[in-house]
């Protein structure tokens, strides 16, 4: 099966998005595919702001994407867009990081009202940086995400079908979607 990235844009130790992306990093490997998640948050502040290439988590992070048959990209909205944290890392990889890669773009938020930012501010970034397939994206509203007291999550069940559809997209692609040599 694929190698998977699972990228949380979240900048927030207590982050929703952060844990629904590892409920469902589980989804992807009990299909059988190979999850590393990357907390964005937890690359060094001066590497990503100081733009600096050569930062061991700078550079370790851009060995992941390029190791990675598929990326799963989830970050909250703010403000209409994606976060910060995530927009600093994305420009710092290589131009054509995603080449050959196939991509599932999520994000949370506390509105409908941001269900846009998907299309308008994060695929735009994800399809100039090489994707082959970006597949549907979807977007979860915060109220459908329940943090425990022990830390676990909850996602009401439609919200929870409707994820779990966009996963089985994302893993089919996988098997379908030629890799593609990276750009030079």
């Amino acid at each position: 099966m694929a190698t998977v990235l699972s990228v949380s844009g979240s900048p927030s130790a207590t982050s929703r998005t952060q844990r629904l992306l590892r409920h469902l990093d589980r989804r992807l490997l009990a299909q059988g595919h190979q999850v590393t998640p990357l907390d964005v948050r937890t690359i060094p502040a001066e590497a990503l702001l100081g733009a600096d290439f050569r930062h061991p988590a700078i550079v370790e992070a851009t060995e992941l994407f390029a190791r990675a048959d598929g990326v799963v990209v989830g970050t909250p909205v703010y403000k209409a867009a994606y976060s910060g944290v995530l927009k600093a890392l994305l420009d710092l990889l290589p131009q054509y990081a995603l080449t050959g890669k196939t991509v599932l773009p999520l994000a949370t938020g506390g509105s409908t009202a941001h269900v846009l930012a998907l299309d308008y501010a994060l695929r735009p970034v994800l399809n100039s940086m090489g994707a082959a397939h970006i597949v549907q994206g979807w977007f979860t509203l915060d109220k459908e995400l329940t943090v425990r007291e022990d830390g676990s999550l909850t996602v009401a069940p439609a919200a929870d079908e409707a994820l779990g559809h966009v996963v089985d997209q994302f893993s089919a692609a996988l098997g379908r979607t030629p890799l593609l040599a990276a750009a030079g």
